[in-house]
Protein backbone atom coordinates (compact mmCIF):
# COMPACT_ATOMS: atom_id res chain seq x y z
CA UNK A 1 0.00 0.00 0.00
CA UNK A 2 1.38 3.40 -1.01
CA UNK A 3 2.41 5.69 1.82
CA UNK A 4 -0.12 8.45 2.41
CA UNK A 5 1.30 11.87 1.57
CA UNK A 6 1.08 14.58 4.21
CA UNK A 7 -1.48 17.28 3.60
CA UNK A 8 -0.28 20.67 2.35
CA UNK A 9 -0.80 23.71 4.55
CA UNK A 10 -2.96 26.54 3.24
CA UNK A 11 0.14 28.69 2.64
CA UNK A 12 2.01 25.88 0.88
CA UNK A 13 -0.98 25.12 -1.33
CA UNK A 14 -1.54 28.75 -2.28
CA UNK A 15 2.14 29.30 -3.08
CA UNK A 16 2.07 26.17 -5.23
CA UNK A 17 -1.00 27.37 -7.10
CA UNK A 18 0.30 30.87 -7.74
CA UNK A 19 3.66 29.57 -8.95
CA UNK A 20 1.84 27.58 -11.63
CA UNK A 21 0.03 30.58 -13.14
CA UNK A 22 0.73 31.65 -16.69
CA UNK A 23 -1.03 35.03 -16.87
CA UNK A 24 -3.33 35.79 -19.77
CA UNK A 25 -1.89 38.46 -22.07
CA UNK A 26 -4.43 38.78 -24.89
CA UNK A 27 -6.27 42.09 -24.76
CA UNK A 28 -8.60 44.36 -26.67
CA UNK A 29 -8.90 48.13 -26.93
CA UNK A 30 -12.30 49.32 -25.79
CA UNK A 31 -13.85 52.72 -25.00
CA UNK A 32 -13.15 53.84 -21.45
CA UNK A 33 -16.88 54.27 -20.86
CA UNK A 34 -17.36 50.53 -21.51
CA UNK A 35 -14.47 49.30 -19.33
CA UNK A 36 -16.21 49.20 -15.94
CA UNK A 37 -15.46 45.97 -14.08
CA UNK A 38 -12.77 44.88 -16.56
CA UNK A 39 -9.06 44.30 -15.95
CA UNK A 40 -6.40 46.63 -17.30
CA UNK A 41 -3.85 44.89 -19.52
CA UNK A 42 -1.13 47.55 -19.54
CA UNK A 43 -0.09 50.33 -17.19
CA UNK A 44 -1.40 53.75 -18.16
CA UNK A 45 0.52 57.04 -17.88
CA UNK A 46 -0.69 60.61 -18.10
CA UNK A 47 0.33 62.75 -21.05
CA UNK A 48 -0.60 65.95 -19.24
CA UNK A 49 -0.58 67.67 -15.90
CA UNK A 50 -3.73 67.53 -13.76
CA UNK A 51 -4.82 70.21 -13.23
CA UNK A 52 -3.43 71.37 -16.59
CA UNK A 53 -3.06 74.93 -15.24
CA UNK A 54 -3.26 76.83 -11.97
CA UNK A 55 -6.96 77.24 -11.15
CA UNK A 56 -9.19 78.38 -8.33
CA UNK A 57 -10.81 76.10 -5.78
CA UNK A 58 -13.42 78.70 -4.88
CA UNK A 59 -15.77 81.31 -6.29
CA UNK A 60 -14.22 84.63 -5.30
CA UNK A 61 -11.66 87.19 -6.42
CA UNK A 62 -8.19 86.58 -7.81
CA UNK A 63 -5.78 89.16 -6.39
CA UNK A 64 -2.16 90.03 -5.87
CA UNK A 65 -1.39 89.27 -2.23
CA UNK A 66 0.82 92.37 -2.17
CA UNK A 67 -2.30 94.50 -2.75
CA UNK A 68 -4.04 93.01 0.30
CA UNK A 69 -1.59 93.39 3.16
CA UNK A 70 -4.32 94.57 5.51
CA UNK A 71 -8.06 94.05 5.75
CA UNK A 72 -10.29 96.49 3.95
CA UNK A 73 -8.19 96.77 0.80
CA UNK A 74 -10.29 98.22 -2.04
CA UNK A 75 -9.54 96.98 -5.54
CA UNK A 76 -11.10 97.68 -8.92
CA UNK A 77 -12.76 94.62 -10.46
CA UNK A 78 -11.08 94.68 -13.85
CA UNK A 79 -12.33 91.40 -15.35
CA UNK A 80 -14.61 88.40 -14.92
CA UNK A 81 -13.29 84.84 -15.49
CA UNK A 82 -15.78 81.93 -15.63
CA UNK A 83 -14.51 78.34 -15.77
CA UNK A 84 -13.32 77.46 -19.26
CA UNK A 85 -12.23 81.02 -20.06
CA UNK A 86 -8.77 82.61 -20.01
CA UNK A 87 -8.32 85.90 -18.24
CA UNK A 88 -6.01 88.82 -19.00
CA UNK A 89 -2.86 89.53 -16.95
CA UNK A 90 -3.90 91.06 -13.61
CA UNK A 91 -2.70 94.60 -13.15
CA UNK A 92 -1.56 95.89 -9.76
CA UNK A 93 -4.41 97.34 -7.71
CA UNK A 94 -7.09 95.29 -9.46
CA UNK A 95 -8.99 92.05 -8.83
CA UNK A 96 -10.60 89.53 -11.11
CA UNK A 97 -14.02 88.03 -10.36
CA UNK A 98 -13.32 84.30 -10.74
CA UNK A 99 -15.36 81.12 -10.53
CA UNK A 100 -14.44 77.61 -9.33
CA UNK A 101 -12.19 75.80 -11.79
CA UNK A 102 -11.25 78.90 -13.77
CA UNK A 103 -7.64 79.52 -14.73
CA UNK A 104 -5.72 81.90 -12.49
CA UNK A 105 -4.77 84.97 -14.57
CA UNK A 106 -1.06 85.85 -14.89
CA UNK A 107 -0.02 88.14 -12.08
CA UNK A 108 -2.55 86.87 -9.51
CA UNK A 109 -1.12 84.79 -6.68
CA UNK A 110 -4.12 84.26 -4.35
CA UNK A 111 -7.88 83.87 -4.36
CA UNK A 112 -10.14 85.37 -1.70
CA UNK A 113 -13.46 83.55 -1.33
CA UNK A 114 -16.51 85.66 -2.08
CA UNK A 115 -17.80 85.36 1.49
CA UNK A 116 -14.80 87.46 2.61
CA UNK A 117 -15.46 90.24 0.09
CA UNK A 118 -17.88 93.17 -0.24
CA UNK A 119 -18.77 94.50 -3.67
CA UNK A 120 -19.71 98.10 -4.39
CA UNK A 121 -20.16 98.84 -8.07
CA UNK A 122 -16.95 98.04 -9.89
CA UNK A 123 -14.91 97.83 -6.67
CA UNK A 124 -14.45 95.07 -4.15
CA UNK A 125 -13.41 95.40 -0.51
CA UNK A 126 -11.25 92.50 0.68
CA UNK A 127 -11.99 91.72 4.35
CA UNK A 128 -9.22 89.16 4.61
CA UNK A 129 -5.44 89.10 4.32
CA UNK A 130 -4.68 86.27 1.89
CA UNK A 131 -1.50 84.22 1.85
CA UNK A 132 0.22 83.62 -1.46
CA UNK A 133 -1.24 80.52 -3.06
CA UNK A 134 -4.45 80.60 -1.03
CA UNK A 135 -7.31 78.65 -2.69
CA UNK A 136 -5.19 77.95 -5.78
CA UNK A 137 -4.84 74.46 -7.20
CA UNK A 138 -1.39 74.30 -8.76
CA UNK A 139 -0.67 72.83 -12.19
CA UNK A 140 0.14 69.12 -11.79
CA UNK A 141 -0.90 69.12 -8.14
CA UNK A 142 -2.82 65.88 -8.63
CA UNK A 143 -0.97 64.24 -11.52
CA UNK A 144 2.34 65.03 -13.17
CA UNK A 145 2.69 64.46 -16.91
CA UNK A 146 4.46 61.14 -17.53
CA UNK A 147 3.50 59.58 -14.21
CA UNK A 148 1.79 56.16 -14.05
CA UNK A 149 -1.83 56.57 -12.99
CA UNK A 150 -3.07 52.97 -13.28
CA UNK A 151 -1.05 49.75 -12.99
CA UNK A 152 -1.49 46.70 -15.17
CA UNK A 153 -3.82 44.23 -13.49
CA UNK A 154 -6.04 46.95 -12.04
CA UNK A 155 -9.73 46.15 -11.93
CA UNK A 156 -11.48 49.22 -13.25
CA UNK A 157 -14.19 50.78 -11.12
CA UNK A 158 -15.91 54.12 -11.47
CA UNK A 159 -13.03 55.98 -9.80
CA UNK A 160 -10.41 54.40 -12.07
CA UNK A 161 -12.48 55.24 -15.14
CA UNK A 162 -12.82 58.81 -13.92
CA UNK A 163 -9.06 59.03 -13.39
CA UNK A 164 -8.40 57.73 -16.90
CA UNK A 165 -10.86 60.23 -18.33
CA UNK A 166 -9.25 63.08 -16.37
CA UNK A 167 -6.05 62.64 -18.39
CA UNK A 168 -7.89 62.27 -21.68
CA UNK A 169 -7.79 58.48 -22.16
CA UNK A 170 -10.74 57.73 -24.42
CA UNK A 171 -9.84 54.03 -24.80
CA UNK A 172 -8.05 51.47 -22.64
CA UNK A 173 -6.29 48.13 -23.26
CA UNK A 174 -8.41 45.55 -21.49
CA UNK A 175 -7.61 41.89 -20.89
CA UNK A 176 -9.98 39.54 -22.59
CA UNK A 177 -12.42 37.95 -20.18
CA UNK A 178 -11.26 34.75 -18.52
CA UNK A 179 -13.12 31.75 -19.91
CA UNK A 180 -14.21 29.45 -17.10
CA UNK A 181 -16.06 26.15 -17.45
CA UNK A 182 -18.05 24.77 -14.54
CA UNK A 183 -19.83 21.51 -13.93
CA UNK A 184 -21.17 19.66 -10.92
CA UNK A 185 -21.12 15.97 -10.13
CA UNK A 186 -23.54 13.97 -8.04
CA UNK A 187 -26.63 11.95 -8.87
CA UNK A 188 -28.24 13.46 -5.77
CA UNK A 189 -28.18 16.98 -7.20
CA UNK A 190 -31.46 18.58 -8.29
CA UNK A 191 -32.15 22.02 -9.68
CA UNK A 192 -34.50 24.42 -7.87
CA UNK A 193 -37.97 24.18 -9.38
CA UNK A 194 -37.74 20.41 -9.73
CA UNK A 195 -39.29 17.99 -7.28
CA UNK A 196 -36.86 16.53 -4.73
CA UNK A 197 -36.64 12.76 -4.96
CA UNK A 198 -35.71 10.73 -1.86
CA UNK A 199 -32.05 11.30 -1.07
CA UNK A 200 -31.75 14.31 -3.40
CA UNK A 201 -30.62 17.87 -2.57
CA UNK A 202 -30.83 21.15 -4.43
CA UNK A 203 -27.63 22.18 -6.23
CA UNK A 204 -26.71 25.35 -4.31
CA UNK A 205 -23.04 25.21 -5.39
CA UNK A 206 -23.97 25.88 -9.00
CA UNK A 207 -25.49 29.20 -7.97
CA UNK A 208 -22.80 30.14 -5.46
CA UNK A 209 -19.85 29.48 -7.76
CA UNK A 210 -21.33 30.96 -10.92
CA UNK A 211 -22.30 34.05 -8.90
CA UNK A 212 -18.75 34.43 -7.58
CA UNK A 213 -17.33 34.00 -11.08
CA UNK A 214 -19.75 36.55 -12.51
CA UNK A 215 -18.65 38.99 -9.81
CA UNK A 216 -15.09 38.57 -11.07
CA UNK A 217 -16.12 39.33 -14.64
CA UNK A 218 -15.52 35.84 -16.03
CA UNK A 219 -17.10 34.42 -19.17
CA UNK A 220 -18.76 31.22 -17.93
CA UNK A 221 -19.67 28.00 -19.71
CA UNK A 222 -21.97 26.01 -17.45
CA UNK A 223 -22.11 22.31 -18.31
CA UNK A 224 -24.60 21.71 -15.51
CA UNK A 225 -24.89 18.51 -13.50
CA UNK A 226 -22.77 15.64 -14.82
CA UNK A 227 -23.79 12.04 -13.97
CA UNK A 228 -21.74 10.22 -11.36
CA UNK A 229 -19.67 8.11 -13.73
CA UNK A 230 -16.02 8.13 -14.68
CA UNK A 231 -16.76 8.25 -18.41
CA UNK A 232 -19.21 11.15 -18.17
CA UNK A 233 -16.73 13.07 -16.05
CA UNK A 234 -13.88 12.39 -18.51
CA UNK A 235 -16.00 13.41 -21.50
CA UNK A 236 -16.96 16.73 -19.90
CA UNK A 237 -13.39 17.46 -18.81
CA UNK A 238 -12.06 16.77 -22.30
CA UNK A 239 -14.61 19.12 -23.87
CA UNK A 240 -14.03 21.87 -21.32
CA UNK A 241 -10.27 21.63 -21.66
CA UNK A 242 -10.29 22.69 -25.30
CA UNK A 243 -11.13 26.38 -25.11
CA UNK A 244 -11.21 27.51 -21.49
CA UNK A 245 -8.65 29.02 -19.14
CA UNK A 246 -10.00 27.25 -16.10
CA UNK A 247 -12.32 24.38 -15.24
CA UNK A 248 -14.07 24.29 -11.88
CA UNK A 249 -16.02 21.34 -10.56
CA UNK A 250 -17.80 20.77 -7.30
CA UNK A 251 -18.07 17.39 -5.63
CA UNK A 252 -16.40 14.06 -6.29
CA UNK A 253 -12.90 15.02 -5.10
CA UNK A 254 -12.70 12.55 -2.22
CA UNK A 255 -11.58 8.93 -2.55
CA UNK A 256 -14.87 7.04 -2.47
CA UNK A 257 -16.01 4.67 -5.20
CA UNK A 258 -18.42 7.32 -6.53
CA UNK A 259 -15.86 10.14 -6.44
CA UNK A 260 -14.65 10.29 -10.04
CA UNK A 261 -12.95 13.68 -10.35
CA UNK A 262 -9.48 12.55 -9.27
CA UNK A 263 -9.17 9.57 -11.63
CA UNK A 264 -10.85 11.48 -14.46
CA UNK A 265 -8.39 14.38 -14.25
CA UNK A 266 -5.46 11.97 -14.01
CA UNK A 267 -6.74 10.21 -17.14
CA UNK A 268 -7.35 13.38 -19.18
CA UNK A 269 -4.55 15.57 -17.83
CA UNK A 270 -2.56 15.73 -14.64
CA UNK A 271 -3.34 16.28 -10.99
CA UNK A 272 -0.78 18.19 -8.95
CA UNK A 273 -2.20 18.11 -5.42
CA UNK A 274 -5.46 17.34 -3.79
CA UNK A 275 -5.45 17.51 0.02
CA UNK A 276 -5.20 20.71 2.06
CA UNK A 277 -4.83 20.89 5.85
CA UNK A 278 -7.83 23.19 6.25
CA UNK A 279 -11.33 23.11 7.64
CA UNK A 280 -13.70 23.45 5.91
CA UNK A 281 -12.37 22.29 2.58
CA UNK A 282 -9.84 19.48 3.00
CA UNK A 283 -10.43 17.79 -0.40
CA UNK A 284 -9.31 20.24 -3.07
CA UNK A 285 -7.89 19.16 -6.42
CA UNK A 286 -5.69 21.17 -8.77
CA UNK A 287 -4.26 20.23 -12.11
CA UNK A 288 -4.47 20.78 -15.84
CA UNK A 289 -6.72 19.33 -18.52
CA UNK A 290 -5.99 20.18 -22.13
CA UNK A 291 -5.35 23.93 -22.32
CA UNK A 292 -7.10 24.68 -19.05
CA UNK A 293 -6.19 24.73 -15.41
CA UNK A 294 -8.41 22.63 -13.19
CA UNK A 295 -9.88 23.12 -9.73
CA UNK A 296 -11.95 20.42 -8.09
CA UNK A 297 -13.76 21.94 -5.13
CA UNK A 298 -15.41 19.94 -2.36
CA UNK A 299 -19.13 19.30 -2.55
CA UNK A 300 -20.18 20.63 0.85
CA UNK A 301 -21.50 24.15 0.20
CA UNK A 302 -19.45 26.03 2.82
CA UNK A 303 -16.30 24.10 1.87
CA UNK A 304 -16.86 24.98 -1.77
CA UNK A 305 -17.45 28.65 -0.92
CA UNK A 306 -14.39 29.00 1.34
CA UNK A 307 -11.99 27.16 -0.96
CA UNK A 308 -13.10 29.33 -3.86
CA UNK A 309 -12.38 32.51 -1.90
CA UNK A 310 -9.02 31.34 -0.54
CA UNK A 311 -7.63 29.55 -3.60
CA UNK A 312 -9.61 30.08 -6.81
CA UNK A 313 -10.05 33.83 -6.39
CA UNK A 314 -6.33 34.63 -5.95
CA UNK A 315 -5.54 32.24 -8.80
CA UNK A 316 -7.97 34.09 -11.10
CA UNK A 317 -6.50 37.43 -10.02
CA UNK A 318 -2.97 36.28 -10.79
CA UNK A 319 -4.16 34.97 -14.19
CA UNK A 320 -5.13 38.57 -14.93
CA UNK A 321 -1.77 40.00 -13.90
CA UNK A 322 -2.67 41.14 -10.38
CA UNK A 323 0.39 41.03 -8.16
CA UNK A 324 -1.27 41.61 -4.78
CA UNK A 325 -3.76 38.79 -4.34
CA UNK A 326 -3.72 38.28 -0.55
CA UNK A 327 -6.80 39.59 1.26
CA UNK A 328 -6.52 42.19 3.98
CA UNK A 329 -6.39 40.74 7.48
CA UNK A 330 -7.47 42.72 10.56
CA UNK A 331 -6.89 42.12 14.24
CA UNK A 332 -10.33 42.19 15.86
CA UNK A 333 -11.50 41.24 19.35
CA UNK A 334 -13.19 37.85 19.63
CA UNK A 335 -16.36 38.03 21.72
CA UNK A 336 -16.44 34.24 21.84
CA UNK A 337 -14.30 31.36 23.00
CA UNK A 338 -13.05 28.50 20.84
CA UNK A 339 -11.77 25.57 22.86
CA UNK A 340 -11.75 22.89 20.16
CA UNK A 341 -8.34 23.12 18.45
CA UNK A 342 -7.89 21.16 15.25
CA UNK A 343 -4.72 19.95 13.58
CA UNK A 344 -5.89 21.76 10.47
CA UNK A 345 -6.12 25.49 9.70
CA UNK A 346 -9.73 26.44 10.48
CA UNK A 347 -11.81 29.27 9.08
CA UNK A 348 -14.65 30.15 11.42
CA UNK A 349 -17.62 32.15 10.16
CA UNK A 350 -18.13 35.25 12.29
CA UNK A 351 -20.03 38.52 12.30
CA UNK A 352 -19.04 41.99 13.51
CA UNK A 353 -21.19 43.15 16.40
CA UNK A 354 -22.15 46.66 17.49
CA UNK A 355 -19.45 46.58 20.19
CA UNK A 356 -16.70 46.27 17.60
CA UNK A 357 -16.06 42.60 18.33
CA UNK A 358 -16.80 39.34 16.56
CA UNK A 359 -19.63 36.90 17.25
CA UNK A 360 -19.33 33.26 16.23
CA UNK A 361 -21.97 31.49 14.17
CA UNK A 362 -23.17 28.69 16.46
CA UNK A 363 -22.97 25.91 13.87
CA UNK A 364 -19.64 25.69 12.02
CA UNK A 365 -20.58 22.63 9.95
CA UNK A 366 -19.42 22.68 6.34
CA UNK A 367 -23.00 22.12 5.21
CA UNK A 368 -24.53 25.16 6.91
CA UNK A 369 -24.68 27.71 4.11
CA UNK A 370 -26.65 30.16 6.26
CA UNK A 371 -23.37 30.92 8.08
CA UNK A 372 -21.97 32.53 4.91
CA UNK A 373 -24.97 34.86 4.60
CA UNK A 374 -25.16 35.65 8.33
CA UNK A 375 -21.42 36.26 8.61
CA UNK A 376 -19.21 39.21 7.68
CA UNK A 377 -16.11 37.08 7.22
CA UNK A 378 -13.93 34.38 8.74
CA UNK A 379 -11.45 34.09 11.57
CA UNK A 380 -8.22 32.42 10.47
CA UNK A 381 -7.42 29.93 13.24
CA UNK A 382 -3.98 28.33 13.09
CA UNK A 383 -3.60 24.56 13.64
CA UNK A 384 -3.85 23.75 17.33
CA UNK A 385 -4.99 27.26 18.26
CA UNK A 386 -7.65 28.00 20.88
CA UNK A 387 -9.36 31.36 21.35
CA UNK A 388 -10.25 33.06 24.61
CA UNK A 389 -13.01 35.67 24.68
CA UNK A 390 -11.47 39.13 24.54
CA UNK A 391 -8.28 38.25 22.67
CA UNK A 392 -7.42 39.59 19.22
CA UNK A 393 -7.85 37.24 16.28
CA UNK A 394 -7.09 37.33 12.55
CA UNK A 395 -10.29 38.48 10.83
CA UNK A 396 -10.67 38.29 7.04
CA UNK A 397 -13.84 40.12 5.92
CA UNK A 398 -15.84 38.72 3.05
CA UNK A 399 -15.74 42.19 1.50
CA UNK A 400 -12.00 41.72 0.95
CA UNK A 401 -12.51 38.27 -0.55
CA UNK A 402 -15.07 39.30 -3.13
CA UNK A 403 -14.11 40.81 -6.49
Amino acid sequence: MAEKKPMLSVVEALNFLLSAVRPVTAFEIIPTLQANGRWLAQAQSSLLHVPPMDNTQMDGYAVRAADCRSTGARLRVAQRIPAGHVGQPLEAGTAARIFTGAMIPPGADAVVMQEQCRVDGDEVTIDHVPAEGEWIRRQGEDIQAGSVILDAGTRLRGQELGLAASVGLATLPILRKLRVAVFFTGDELTMPGEALKPGAIYNSNRFTLTGLLQDMGCEITDYGIVPDSLQATRDTLRLAGQNHDLIITSGGVSVGEEDHIKPAVEAEGRLNMWQIAMKPGKPLAFGEVGNAYFFGLPGNPVSSFITFLLFVRPFLLRLQGVSKVAPEVFEVRADFAWSKPDRRNEFLRVRLNERGGLDLFPNQSSGVLTSTVWGDGVVDVAPGQTIQAGELVRFIPFSGLMA
